[in-house]
């Protein structure tokens, strides 16, 4: 580009249609065309036309938003902080539709939706988005150590925050699931069929993601609150039930796991397998398919969530159904309320069993 180009768009950005030139060519004052544009003001539907037909004269395309968030003192802007990864989220069927519900929610207010992802690393150097990005309020996603590290900088900024998941702050606005309960349906359904030797394909204990059989010295560390209520739920029925723990909810994750419990000499394995997650209970399925094994003839598997795994595996998999879009848009609803004023009730979601195929009694 020459100087003379670059002076000439220089030019053209400075000489941008105003308000108060559409104001002007309308022949009214710019407070009158301001309301035309809010829509919000006590102006007829002549003058409003005649204020558009004017702006579209001179191509201006309306109040600049950044001025309107200061006069407001507000950014428009709602924060969802994640656990992990944009990527790696995107993979969890039920993250997609947490943020579908948070999305759906929201879209109706005018404002936008921003995703934070995993602010760990960032602690340990310089500020975090947490810290720096433009936000009215704040969506916690999840219930790892992070969620406590999130919270202590959101606190410093004023604004609300509602924890889509389990919180270490009472006092913190949440959204929850019947873990422990839920598992423990799960577990008494493979009680009664009378399963006996059943072991856990657990999620992530702590930040770490680290996967490996379940030790009392890892277990006295956890501090993930869906992985220890989960556990606590399948220790109600079988309180001497193995565990195998994985780096995250991932079909990847769950067939390493079915692969240790499953390769074992036939007195050995589990006649039975409670995964904590649908994915992880694929992945389980498929471990057992590379073996040989039929489910549920030689293993029955059980799962958590009730996503479709009809691309994954053949199975109608026994389960139980949370109502993530749902969990999703009350968090969405509740930093609506807060951010005008309002004082929301923390909300408990329950899950629903699914009988499928993937169970049945153990084989003689």
């Amino acid at each position: 580009m020459s100087e003379t180009d670059f002076r000439h768009d220089r030019h053209a950005v400075d000489k941008r249609p105003t308000l108060a030139a559409v104001a002007a060519l309308a022949g009214v004052s710019v407070s009158t065309a301001s309301l035309a544009f809010s829509g919000s003001g006590p102006v007829s539907p002549q003058t409003r036309d005649r204020v558009l037909a004017a702006a579209e004269e001179l191509q201006y395309a309306g109040p600049d938003p950044r001025a309107r968030s200061l006069r407001q003192g507000r950014s428009g802007i709602i924060a969802v902080v994640l656990e992990e990864t944009v990527l790696q989220a995107f993979r969890d069927p039920v993250k997609i539709a947490f943020l579908d519900g948070i999305a759906q929610e929201i879209a109706g207010s005018g404002r936008a939706l921003l995703l934070v992802p995993d602010v760990s690393d960032e602690l340990s150097g310089g500020p975090s988005a947490l810290e720096t990005a433009t936000m009215d309020a704040v969506v916690l996603l999840g219930c790892s150590p992070f969620v406590a590290r999130s919270i202590t900088i959101t606190r410093r900024r004023s604004i609300p925050i509602v924890a889509l998941g389990s919180t270490p702050f009472p006092d913190v606005l949440a959204v929850t699931l019947d873990d422990r309960p839920a598992t423990v349906t799960l577990a008494r359904h493979l009680q009664s069929l009378g399963h006996r030797e059943v072991a856990v394909v657990a999620l992530p204990l702590e930040s770490s993601r680290e996967r490996g059989p379940l030790t009392a010295e890892w277990e006295s560390r956890a501090t993930i609150s869906t992985t220890i209520d989960r556990l606590a739920g399948a220790r109600e029925v079988f309180p001497e039930l193995a565990a195998v723990i994985t780096a995250g909810s991932l079909v990847d994750e769950g067939l390493l796991a079915g692969r240790s419990l499953l390769s074992r000499a036939a007195n050995e394995r589990p006649t039975a397998i409670i995964a904590q997650s649908d994915l992880l209970a694929a992945g389980v399925i498929r471990a057992a398919q590379e073996l040989g094994l039929q489910v549920p003839g030689d293993v029955s598997v059980v799962g958590f969530d009730g996503i479709r795994l009809d691309n994954v595996i053949s199975h109608d998999l026994t389960t139980m159904v949370q109502p993530a879009a749902e969990q999703g848009g009350t968090a969405g609803r509740m930093v609506l309320e807060m951010l005008d004023g309002g004082h929301p009730a923390a909300a408990r979601f329950t899950s629903a069993f699914h009988l499928g195929d993937t169970t049945a009694p153990p084989a003689p």
